[in-house]
């Protein structure tokens, strides 16, 4: 995992809501949504105002409090200067919300002698520039640094996990529906979320608890499996007249929004770290990296464009022209949840769209393990040469299926492969049992096999097959050798059957049906 340095400006929301209105930063404030508390200051907490709070309970509490309306883009536009002052220290800033930035802890940590070293020059940093209050974390993991950063702590390496397990369940505060189920099933802290069964838990609440309970573990969100995409998808517009007007570059966002997801879901992909590129008539050259835990929806890549360029055209180093180039890049990817067409290939958008959903739905009934999807890798029997992979991550084969395997079977493989290993009985023509010699070759012409109770004649076979596995290990080696058999018809109803026999330890069981 990443080790992160997460700067967080509490109450963020508030604060930018009150620099647009020209409010004194002590005055008590908060940001309501449908008359309803979503964000209160330090001062509005201490007269008893909290979040969830109806509008006008928060006013009886505090008759001095000032009401501010919600502005997403007010809060991303008003972030940009604060982004721009920690640039000034670290490489590689991301964006990971309004009101929360994270880079990587590596660079400032060595540059400045130590991560808590680093962590007191950004923050001062932060100050001098912007005038914005701000605390920092460092942690293994973004979900980690982020709650650090709330505490202002500096976690060691190895211990996001022991970090989290006191924390309140609470702290998921994006799963307010699991977190109020967990908490009436006595679950109050997230490392007793973490006590639990992975497959537990993803099987009886469905994947996206399955997600938040590798948070509470320390863990990615996901397991590790993103990767850097080819150049040619990004997308690029040379906007002609330049951007120099807010109100242009919402339309712009949107049409490059959907056309990037559009590309990344036609190759089965979806963004996680989005960057976003400009030039201006003058030579500047702009750049901001947006992070986001989820895959970037069409809405979410344009909201996080317009953002970006409302930021720039109204921050007070604003640029000296209009934006010439503008240019989105997916710096990470993952295979889209809703993107992944292995299925329906050569199918529009919306029927793969409809069928990821019935997926994820099923997920939802019969936990991630419950959707599978098959992967080609590497391996001597049929059983190896399958990776199956939960329906929403990324198919990596366990092994590569292009390196030399001696002893592996050759084409075609086995059409259906039994979950559990079906004795059978190969017979010669005296009737006695078919074996295997130490140098891997039959003790006689096999005759007739036996399976299930049915005995049926060989028409034809070839193998064996040998595979010498491990025989280096004396307890892990295994020693196996492989048959194919055409079975004859039984009466006029059966057909001819193929099979995949395998001997080890002394005993022949199916391994494969050809069909």
């Amino acid at each position: 995992m990443t080790r992160l340095l997460v700067l967080w400006c509490p109450d963020w929301p508030v604060v930018a809501a009150g620099m647009a209105a020209g409010l004194s930063a002590d005055a008590p404030a908060v940001v309501v949504s449908a008359n309803q508390v979503v964000c209160a200051n330090a001062q509005a907490r201490r007269e008893g105002v909290r979040q969830g709070l109806r509008r006008r309970e928060a006013q009886g509490r505090c008759p001095d409090l000032a009401v501010l309306p919600t502005d997403l883009d007010r809060d991303a536009r008003l972030f940009e200067p604060v982004a721009a002052a920690v640039e000034e220290l670290a490489v590689g800033v991301e964006v990971v919300a309004p009101g929360v930035v994270a880079v990587p802890a590596r660079g400032p940590s060595g540059y400045f002698g130590s991560e808590e070293s680093a962590a007191e020059r950004v923050i001062d940093q932060v100050a001098t520039r912007t005038g914005a209050e701000s605390q920092v974390g460092v942690a293994d993991g973004l979900f980690a640094a982020t709650l650090a950063a709330h505490r202002g702590l500096v976690v060691p390496p190895g211990e996001s996990a022991r970090f989290l397990a006191p924390l309140d369940i609470r702290e998921l505060a994006d799963r307010p529906d699991l977190v109020d189920l967990l908490r009436r099933l006595g679950i109050y802290t997230l490392g007793a979320f973490a006590a639990l069964s992975h497959n537990d838990v993803t099987s009886r609440f469905g994947a996206d608890a399955g997600y938040a309970h590798r948070l509470a573990s320390g863990l990615e969100q996901r397991p590790p499996s993103r990767r850097r995409p080819p150049v040619d998808l990004s997308v690029t517009l040379s906007p002609d007249p330049p951007i120099d007007r807010v109100d242009a570059a919402a339309f712009i966002a949107r049409t490059l929004g959907e056309k990037l997801h559009n590309l990344l879901a036609s190759h089965g992909l979806a963004c996680t770290r989005l960057a976003i590129h400009a030039s201006t008539a003058n030579g500047e050259e702009l750049t901001r990296l947006w992070r986001c835990a989820d895959p970037l929806t069409p809405s979410g890549i344009s909201d996080r464009v317009r953002w970006q360029l409302d930021g720039w055209l109204r921050s007070p180093t604003r640029p000296s022209a209009g934006i010439t180039l503008l240019r989105l890049e997916p710096e990470e990817t993952v295979d889209g949840h809703a993107l992944q067409l292995g299925l329906w290939q050569g199918g529009n958008d919306e029927q793969t769209s409809r069928a990821s959903r019935a997926m994820i739905h099923v997920q939802g009934l019969l936990g991630q393990e419950g959707v599978l999807t098959p992967t080609l890798t590497g391996g001597r029997s049929p059983s190896d040469q399958v990776t199956l992979t939960p329906w929403g991550d990324e198919q990596t084969p366990t092994t590569s299926p292009d390196l030399p395997w001696p002893g592996r079977l050759p084409s075609p493989s086995p059409a259906t492969i039994p979950t559990q290993r079906v004795p059978a009985t190969v017979l010669d023509r005296d009737g006695g049992e078919v074996g295997v010699t130490g140098r891997f070759t039959l003790t006689s012409q096999p005759d007739e096999v036996a399976v299930a109770g049915s005995t049926r004649r060989v028409i034809a076979w070839a193998g064996p097959w040998p595979a010498d596995e491990r025989w280096w290990e004396k307890d892990n080696g295994r020693r196996r050798a492989r048959l194919q058999v055409l079975l004859a018809e039984q009466s006029e109803v059966d057909n001819q059957d193929a099979l995949l026999l395998v001997r080890e330890n002394e005993k022949w069981s199916v391994e494969g049906i050809y069909d």
